[in-house]
């Protein structure tokens, strides 16, 4: 019997993977993946963006009992922590999402297959093999085209390498088994502001040492800044520009170097969370030997997804772009409709990006930053929270949704929201952005009253200076 050829194997089943591999099969074509993890999902439903918000909503809910409830009229006794049934609720949320996605993929036909992949050339006709080293062996795999969608891993420090205990990545940091006394989180960025805030919350110190002189690199100057003040308030500290020499253990305690505009001073704690960003997983997969281009660390691919090898394709953290699940989504879903001859695009200029602190900020386009630095003329509208009934009625007042047009108001650039829920509100604006349209079409939008929205109907609004209750 001669041996199946599959129209499409995937390695990976991270967002990218996944989705790619279900929309192919969509398609009409016959699918293998191969992930080397024992559940489906990647970094991002086993131990990034799903386990994180889950531990984020708990913490939250753990700091309304003790420090806000009273306001509403609930009078409850200060609240204990169990941390080993908030991990549990963690776990089996991971779990759910991770047996659902196996569940899709027995609905969709898609062959799984558990085990390290390596690109290993291609037969006559253009057929590429892909070898695999499982736990019960190995075994090659036949297909027409592979799609590349690996991930990415967090960057380790020289000065700071991994050991699991101490030093840790964002993996560890999810499931600490006691609070930490104090925690230092080196990186301002999404993953370290989040992570820390859930330490925060269930009673950790923590401190945020952050190279930059702004947190959240990248983002709007003006969220940025509200959201330093918002977390000092919460008990955050910072030392911004600075940077870790390295942690030493001296008489039981952690000791890092933190180096702060010339200044070395000693900082005690008992765990250490590196955030400073990711780096694609492309070690081990044989494209060096296979010729597939590489371009400061990531795979080099055409409008197509395509690499230099004809029939391998790539998407997610491997290639250019920022290192989001929705990005790597939109591309797997793109990539696969391509190969079958449908013009489908993502359009990078509208990804959103969100970091999940409390309030939460959101954004999408361009910045004013950005705008400025490229000469383009605009106008932008803002409206605070404050004035916002159902934020009134939440206790969440504080904040702002930002708009940003062009000159002759014709066409939305970017917003960016810093407040309650703005990981929800954001995508209307992603909406509008993608087709086109203005500041002006989101404030003759009818928004229900009262709603967190109507905040970006009033910020619309205010881009011609006619906010109604601002």
């Amino acid at each position: 019997m001669a041996e199946e050829i599959f129209d499409l194997v995937v390695i990976g089943a991270g967002p990218g993977g996944y989705v790619a591999a279900i929309r192919a099969a969509q398609l009409g074509m016959t699918v293998a993946v191969v992930e080397k993890r024992g559940t489906l999902g990647g970094v991002c439903l086993n131990e990034g963006c799903i386990p994180s918000k889950a531990l984020l909503d708990s913490s939250e809910l753990f700091h309304l009992a003790g420090h806000r409830f009273s306001a509403h009229g609930i009078e409850v006794a200060p609240p204990t922590l169990n941390l080993g049934q908030m991990m549990a609720r963690k776990d089996d949320v991971v779990k759910k999402l991770t047996d659902g996605v196996t569940y899709l993929f027995k609905k969709n036909k898609i062959r799984s297959v558990n085990g390290t992949a390596r690109l290993a050339g291609s037969e006559a006709g253009g057929v590429h093999k892909v070898e695999v080293q499982g736990a019960q062996g190995g075994e090659q795999i036949l297909a027409k085209k592979v799609l590349l969608a690996t991930g990415s891993d967090a960057v380790e420090l020289p000065s700071l390498p991994f050991d699991g205990e101490a030093v840790v990545s964002a993996r560890e940091a999810l499931s600490f088994g006691k609070v930490p006394e104090h925690l230092l989180v080196v990186g301002g960025g999404y993953i370290g502001l989040e992570l820390g805030s859930v330490w925060l919350r269930l009673g950790a110190q923590v401190t945020v040492v952050e190279m930059l002189p702004r947190l959240i690199a990248g983002s709007d100057g003006q969220v940025a800044e509200a959201l330093l003040r918002s977390l000092k308030k919460q008990g955050m500290r910072f030392l911004l520009g600075g940077k870790v020499a390295g942690v030493e253990k001296r008489e039981g305690a952690l000791l890092a170097r933190v180096e702060v505009e010339g200044a070395v001073q000693e900082i005690s704690c008992d765990k250490v969370l590196v955030a400073v960003g990711r780096r694609p997983l492309t070690e081990g997969l044989g494209l060096e030997e296979l010729g597939v281009a590489l371009g400061k660390g990531r795979v080099q691919v055409n409008e197509e997804y395509q690499t230099s090898v004809p029939g391998i394709y790539a998407i997610g953290d491997l290639i250019a772009g920022p290192m989001l699940a929705h990005k790597a989504m939109e591309e797997g879903a793109v990539c696969v409709e391509r190969m079958r001859g449908e013009p489908s695009q993502v359009d990078y200029g509208c990804v959103p990006g969100v970091c999940y602190t409390w309030p939460e900020a959101a954004s999408v386009g361009k910045t004013e930053d950005a705008l400025k630095e490229e000469g383009i003329p605009y106008k932008s509208g803002k409206y605070n929270f404050m004035g916002n009934g159902r934020a009134k009625c939440m206790d969440e007042t504080e904040g702002f949704v930002k708009v940003l047009s062009d000159a002759e108001g014709t066409r939305l650039l970017g917003v960016h929201i810093f407040g309650p829920r703005a990981s929800d509100m954001i995508v209307e604006a992603v909406t509008v952005m993608s087709f086109g349209g203005s500041s002006e079409d989101i404030a003759l939008i009818m928004h229900a009253h009262p709603t967190l929205s109507e905040a970006m109907k009033e910020a619309a609004l205010d881009v011609d200076k006619r906010a109604i209750h601002g």
